[in-house]
């Protein structure tokens, strides 16, 4: 399997690493949306969120809310993102399971300048409830 993440787990791919348990490591992100963007990944490999395992899944989510608090604490943040890509339509660029951890600061475009990628309107409540029923 060639695998970055995967490399990267086992060391023989240079990163940055933040943290580490026996289920899950993280690494800031090379291509950084802003300052303390990490990722979150599990040792095992996973496709995405879909091929994962449970268990590993919600290490993942235990592992990405102590770093959230960690980059809150730490970095001044004034918020988090927690972001997972699921296909390539989705915008996953590496079919490993991760978990993106996304520090926010408010009114600071030096750390910051990352923006809503879709303005939020309102739907139409008949689809609404039509897709809701078919999701039931």
């Amino acid at each position: 399997m060639d695998c970055l993440f995967c490399g990267i787990v086992a060391g023989t791919v240079p990163s940055q690493r933040v943290d580490e348990d026996e289920r899950t490591v993280s690494f800031m992100d090379i291509n950084p949306a802003t300052e303390g963007h990490l990722l979150v990944v599990p040792r095992a490999h996973a496709r995405d969120l879909l091929d994962a395992e449970p268990d590993d899944l919600a290490a993942c989510a235990r592992t990405a809310q102590r770093l959230a608090a960690r980059v809150v604490e730490r970095l001044g943040a004034d918020g988090v993102n927690l972001l997972s890509c699921c296909g390539e339509v989705a915008w996953q660029t590496v079919f490993h399971l991760h978990l993106h951890v996304v520090p926010r600061y408010a009114g600071d475009p030096a750390r910051d300048d990352l923006t809503l990628p879709w303005v939020p309107t309102p739907g139409d409540a008949a689809v609404i409830a039509a897709t809701a029923e078919r999701l039931r």
